[in-house]
């Protein structure tokens, strides 16, 4: 009795390993599935969100407009003190290279971008262009004096030095000057004058609306999603299609249709003057005022979606047992309730406010010339002034406020889990 009963452990001992094995390859199957599934979506995040992203960070940090073009003259210019004038070699690199770019435009790329660190550097570079060739033979020392006769100006270290500061292909101008820092003409970091000093202004300027608009949205949402989830799910879903329907509207209609509503004679002022709450129009447009009310307009679904949701999912119980526990309606509401929805309260906030510092449409139609926010002046860079490094440093900015708020936003939810 006692070996048959061996005899069958020992036969089911490899029937479970069997199954072990089968429930395994079962599992990487299954794995290999969910995988491939989900592979088409990863190629496409790859393609269309991490690289661009890798592609703006690059360029912020890219400067091959001078590196690219005077190559002998940022070599003959690698000892050169950067104080008087440089060596007559630099002069001769200068108009080797010069002489041997095949287009006009490369001329012109260089000029513009010399111009932005020295002004009068793209009537210079362009002159001495137009002036090439100066002839055959010529030692460093004539082309040196060949090309002070052409422009007494390249006597001057001032334009040297911005060309032996931008001789590398890689550099941190481009941030730096986001910041409102900047490079010495010997390569030390130093703050920019106050008169050129802007990006920190505009960039507190689009935190401080954004923030507003947040807020706004908050106090106006709030209650109403509260009374959303208030109501039975026929009506609920109903209302919420009313709410939904500005996502079916262009934001420049929208926009188009706050400059109706909000000019002196529009309707708001109308109705305001109508009413005699005022005696004249008031000045809603071209101003932060009509920049916050419209932004607040296009933005307020994306905060009451989050707090809906939340709300939703709160058991309306809870609020009537601490009132038959003694508590006021109010003091139940603020102090069992709202608790409840804080996880919603800020999901739709971080949603609104990085949506708001990434605005540009509307302040470019609705504000004035000190109501642009930062992602006006990326597009200012990338279409009129065409330099993309400043654009792509500036978006750099941008991307780390998000981030920084992101991780911000992570660490307090972790911790309002760790406390609850």
């Amino acid at each position: 009795m006692h070996s048959l009963a061996l005899d069958e452990q020992e036969a089911a001992a490899p029937r479970g390993q069997d199954l072990a094995r089968a429930l395994q390859r079962a599992e990487r199957r299954r794995k290999l599935t969910a995988a491939s599934l989900t592979l088409p979506l990863l190629v496409f995040l790859l393609l269309t969100f991490l690289v661009p992203i890798g592609a703006l960070l690059k360029r912020a940090v890219e400067n091959p407009e001078v590196a690219d073009v005077l190559v002998h003259t940022g070599e003959a210019l690698s000892g050169w003190d950067r104080h008087g004038t440089p060596p007559a070699a630099a002069y001769a690199a200068l108009v080797r290279d010069l002489g041997a770019l095949p287009e006009t435009a490369q001329a012109g790329t260089l000029a513009r971008r010399l111009n932005s660190e020295v002004p009068g550097a793209r009537s210079l570079v362009m002159g001495t262009y137009r002036a090439l060739p100066l002839g055959e033979g010529l030692s460093p020392e004539q082309t040196r004096d060949r090309l002070l006769e052409i422009d007494a100006r390249w006597g001057e270290p001032l334009y040297w030095q911005a060309i032996a500061k931008n001789a590398s292909r890689w550099t941190p101008d481009y941030l730096l000057a986001a910041v409102d820092l900047r490079r010495d003409a010997e390569g030390h970091v130093e703050a920019m004058p106050a008169e050129q000093a802007v990006f920190g202004k505009i960039l507190l300027r689009t935190f401080n609306i954004s923030a507003v608009v947040t807020v706004l949205c908050l106090l106006l949402a709030y209650p109403l999603a509260y009374w959303l989830s208030t109501l039975d799910a026929r009506r609920a879903n109903l209302l919420m299609i009313l709410v939904l329907v500005p996502f079916w509207t262009s934001i420049l209609v929208r926009v188009a249709a706050w400059i109706v509503l909000l000019q002196r004679e529009g309707l708001v002022n109308s109705a305001l003057v109508g009413m005699g709450l005022i005696e004249e129009p008031l000045a809603l447009l071209f101003n932060r005022t009509g920049v916050v009310i419209a932004m607040v307009h296009i933005l307020l679904p994306f905060m009451i979606l989050p707090l809906y949701s939340v709300m939703k999912s709160v058991p309306p119980t809870y609020l009537r047992a601490a009132i038959s526990l003694g508590s006021s309606p109010l003091a139940a509401f603020f102090r069992v309730y709202v608790p409840q929805t804080w996880s919603g309260v800020g999901a739709g906030a971080l949603l609104v406010f990085i949506l708001s510092i990434g605005y540009y449409v509307t302040p470019a139609l609705l504000g004035g010339a000190d109501d642009q926010m930062l992602s006006y002046y990326i597009a200012q860079y990338t279409n009129v002034e065409v330099n993309w490094g400043m654009a792509c440093a500036l978006g750099a900015v941008l991307l780390a406020a998000t981030l920084i708020l992101y991780s911000v936003y992570r660490r307090v939810v972790k911790s309002e889990l760790s406390l609850g």
